[in-house]
């Protein structure tokens, strides 16, 4: 007769790796924090500490993984004491750094991070952080903005994201892997084989998928939990290994494999880069051998052993936690007082993290870990939960006051704008500022914070073809018999506001074929990824099928050269090449015989002033702080110089409306100028709307 095994008793294993304290665990987050906190400090000293994280996926995976294996919760309490667990292991710290990075911000930030903080808060409380910054990285505009002060919490959202879900894995795998088994065949490994066939479904799917999603959409794919999700699974599969099986090897092959696992990791430290397309295949490298040193455990007689064993090492794996909760904040909010971080001010920064850490694991982290607090506490779940509300509750009163101030500046900007004086805007620039004296006290309009938000109606409208470039977006403006066509990047699409006044008086109907930093033409743009490259010039050759054979009355264009062209390493080279690309593009859109103007781009503040409007809001009354040259802010432009030679190409320079002889404000006229470190803001724009037409009508098109 045969018969069915029985599950072990709950806290038996008969499968995976032991959860016993290991000191090799300690040494691998010692070296994971480490390589994190010292790539953010000093980035150029170690270009790949970023996959740091990585190692603490894995670390998560395996550890989460032995955990369910030995308590196998099957029961609605039995999940909800793994989940308590978690809370007191990591919600407390989270909480209490969340709460002292949103009252520094508020003390030392400028006005414009206020409400995008509050917003994060809330993300970081509830571990959708990830998916908040996901979706702001596949708009390259985010470039321009300062570094949060709470991005570091996507890797948190991740794995709490990670730990709803697994125990639902982990019990389905132990119902299956005990399912019909004799006692027989669990002793011939029928068990581990089943529990590893479901996980490595698991890993096999999201490695694939990661890797696929990278390939597209690296900036997207870095953040979001499926691309992430196999690397938490890689760390499950080593703890289902049984150790008898890792033990078979001699000892000279597991230490030789122990030190391969940590060559691999070190190796990613010091030889990957923050451009290259991350995670999928990339993230094998320190993830895998982050598994070699769990599976095959170097013991402290082993020289890797007693090199993870060191007290050192012990120390900043205990703190590891904290450190990597602590250090990001000051290394976000400190320019804000210090101007920017020298060699003081770096080391400064890992010295008070180290402090903090170690006060935040000995009062907090292990105070909510004590058998007293948990006896207090009672339902340790309920408490966290309650404490995780209760900072919304005031982070979302926040982000609501915030919202409230922003919508009365933006009020005010529009009803200054519907009383423009004679000087205001570009009108001031036209007069010169002897007849427009520009007081760099005044307040702007609209405010630094209202000016982040003052763009053009085409981001509201989702006109935009976004990375990786596979959309084809257009949108339509006005009712006019005379078809103009707005064709280009971003740096097109923020003189919209104008083209839309003109639309007005000219009886003009406007379709925009936009798309974000791409810049439509012949020539081959090195993006991150081979996908991009190749969609980006696919999209200039659908707006050449859409445009070039009569369909529009005017084609107005205008680009920002943000990419280099494939294979060039440098901006010089690269200006050729696009040039070059462009002219054959240009040729081949005049064919059809419409009128083109191309409107050269404007000087660009990002090479000195990160964003304009965070400038203002940190230097009030002192506007000429946030300001440039026309040599700083000069940037390679090849596309007006491309229509040499072109028929049916007119060119308009603007430049004279932003810059003097020798200064570019960043408030002329009393209105702020950009939106953020190179893009226009709609009420400047709209300034300039009869400068513009007057060109247009110089040139004859388009306009009467």
């Amino acid at each position: 007769m045969t018969t069915t095994a029985k599950p072990p008793a709950p806290h038996t294993r008969t499968v995976g790796s032991a959860i016993a304290f290991r000191s090799d665990i300690q040494g691998l987050r010692a070296i994971a924090v480490l390589l994190v906190v010292i790539y953010h400090i000093w980035p150029g000293r170690l270009t790949g500490g970023f996959a740091g994280v990585d190692v603490f996926f894995v670390i998560s995976g395996f550890l989460m993984t032995a955990v369910l294996l030995k308590t196998r919760p099957s029961s609605g309490r039995g999940f909800a004491e793994f989940w308590a667990r978690r809370i007191r292991r990591l919600v407390p710290t989270a909480l209490v750094v969340l709460l002292a990075t949103a009252v520094a911000t508020r003390a030392v930030a400028p006005s414009t991070m206020w409400t995008g903080t509050a917003r994060e808060t809330i993300a970081s409380i509830f571990y959708v952080e990830n998916w908040v910054l996901a979706g702001n990285s596949v708009n390259y505009l985010a470039e321009d903005n300062a570094p949060s002060p709470l991005q570091h919490y996507w890797s948190l959202s991740v794995e709490e994201q990670f730990y709803i879900f697994w125990p639902f894995v982990m019990a389905l795998a132990i119902w299956w892997a005990y399912r019909r088994v004799t006692a027989a065949a669990e002793d011939s490994g029928r068990v581990t084989a089943r529990l590893m066939t479901v996980l490595g479904v698991v890993f096999a799917g999201s490695l694939a998928y990661s890797v696929w999603y990278t390939s597209v959409n690296p900036a997207g794919a870095y953040f979001v939990t499926p691309t992430r999700i196999w690397e938490l699974a890689l760390g499950g599969l080593v703890a289902v290994l049984p150790a008898v099986a890792v033990e078979k090897l001699p000892l000279w092959a597991r230490t030789s494999l122990c030190w391969l696992g940590l060559a691999a990791i070190l190796v990613t430290g010091f030889t990957y880069v923050g451009s290259m397309p991350f995670p999928g295949y990339s993230a094998l490298l320190p993830t895998v051998g982050t598994a070699l040193v769990l599976c095959f455990h170097p013991t402290e007689s082993t020289l890797a052993g007693k090199a993870l064993a060191l007290r050192p090492a012990q120390f900043v794996g205990d703190i590891s936690y904290s450190l990597y909760l602590v250090h990001w904040p000051l290394i976000a909010l400190l320019p804000y007082k210090s101007g920017h971080l020298g060699r003081i001010d770096r080391f400064g920064i890992l010295i008070v993290s180290i402090v903090l850490a170690t006060l935040s694991k000995k009062y907090i982290e292990d105070v909510f870990r004590q058998k007293r607090t948990r006896k207090v506490l009672g339902n340790t779940y309920r408490y966290g939960v309650a404490a995780m509300v209760a900072l919304a509750l005031a982070a979302g009163g926040w982000w609501w006051s915030g919202n409230a101030q922003l919508r009365a500046e933006q009020q005010a900007a529009a009803k200054a704008a519907a009383n423009a004086g004679p000087c205001f805007g570009a009108a001031s620039m036209a007069k010169g500022f002897t007849a427009c004296p520009q007081d760099p006290a005044v307040k702007p309009v609209p405010s630094g914070a209202a000016a982040k938000n003052d763009k053009p109606s085409a981001y509201k409208d989702n006109c935009w073809s976004d990375s990786p470039y596979t959309g084809r977006e257009i949108c339509h403006y006005g009712s006019g018999k005379i078809k103009v066509a707005l064709v280009g990047n971003s740096h097109a699409g923020h003189w919209l506001p104008a083209l839309q006044e003109m639309a007005k008086q000219n009886n003009w109907s406007i379709t925009t074929y936009l798309i974000s930093q791409c810049a439509p033409s012949d020539e081959l743009q090195k993006f991150p990824t081979t996908a991009m490259t190749t969609n980006c010039n696919n999209y200039g050759k659908w707006v050449l099928d859409q445009t070039a054979h009569g369909q529009y009355d005017l084609i107005i264009s205008s680009n920002r050269e943000s990419v280099q062209s494939l294979g060039k390493n440098d901006w010089p080279s690269s200006e050729k090449v696009a040039q070059a690309g462009f002219h054959t593009y240009l040729k081949k859109w005049s064919a059809g015989g419409t009128p083109i103007v191309l409107i050269h781009d404007l000087p660009y503040p990002g090479k000195t002033v990160q964003t304009i409007p965070d400038c203002l809001a940190e230097h009030p009354g002192a506007n000429d702080k946030c300001s440039g040259t026309p040599t700083s802010w000069k940037w390679y432009y090849p596309f007006t110089a491309a229509a040499a030679g072109v028929p049916g190409v007119h060119t308009i320079d603007m430049t004279k409306y932003f810059c003097t002889t020798k200064t570019c404000p960043a408030v002329i006229g009393g209105v702020t100028v950009y939106f953020d470190g190179s893009h226009m803001t709609a009420t400047y724009a709209r300034s300039l709307t009869p400068y513009l037409e007057a060109n247009l009508q110089h040139l004859g098109v388009g306009v009467s």
